[in-house]
């Protein structure tokens, strides 16, 4: 146990820690996309998908509060190595360089974070913690897309989502030693296709229910 302990705790642990969780909610982000993609069906087929998911009773719970326990973890491990990269660092670059690969994602990764975690707070706010008990999910989510300001927020949020997931899946190879130089031009061209996917998917869904739905 004491090997666990001493690996979490320094940083190279803290960010198999970010990599594992970070996979985690990547494939979170895949399913509820694909549980999302029922809206296109109609009321009938949204609901019956929200339905069939708290049918699951226990089941849904354990797995929320897994969600839960990874995003602390997460949360958590991420302030540490950003703190411990400042202490490292007190005084920046006088310019800030693009070489080593630094991308916009990767400069940005504790900022989207940040943003991501506010929007998901409010996001739940908006949706998960509503009485429901006299309408559908449907309608919650149709009523929350009428107000435009939720819908640039929306759409807003989606972008850093994507910003966020651009530079996270092909870290995660790197952090988990799964990294290659034969293999790592596709998983960065696949990491970016993956964001553009959740940019997309998630993002022209307050589209759709404006203009179409």
């Amino acid at each position: 146990m004491n090997w666990l302990t001493n690996t979490l705790g320094t940083s190279i642990g803290k960010k198999l820690m970010m990599a594992v969780t970070g996979l985690s909610f990547i494939g979170f982000l895949t399913l509820h996309l694909a549980g999302n993609l029922s809206i296109y069906g109609g009321p009938e087929a949204f609901n019956a998908y929200a339905e069939k998911l708290h049918s699951l009773g226990p089941v849904l719970v354990a797995a929320e509060w897994i969600l839960l326990a990874l995003a602390l973890v997460h949360i958590a491990t991420g302030l540490l190595l950003f703190v411990q990269n400042l202490s490292a660092r007190p005084q920046r670059y006088r310019v800030n360089k693009s070489g080593g690969g630094r991308t916009i994602g990767s400069a940005t990764m504790p900022y989207t974070g940040l943003l991501i975690l506010l929007f998901v707070i409010f996001h739940l706010a908006n949706f998960s913690f509503v009485d429901k008990s006299h309408t559908t999910i449907f309608d919650v989510v149709s009523r929350a897309f009428a107000d435009p300001v939720y819908v640039a927020i929306y759409i807003a949020a989606m972008v850093v989502v994507a910003l966020h997931v651009s530079h996270g899946f092909w870290s995660l190879f790197q952090t988990l030693g799964l990294n290659h130089p034969k293999y790592m031009p596709a998983i960065t061209v696949v990491g970016t296709i993956l964001s553009l996917v959740f940019g997309i998917g998630f993002g022209f869904l307050p589209i759709y229910f404006s203009f179409f739905a």
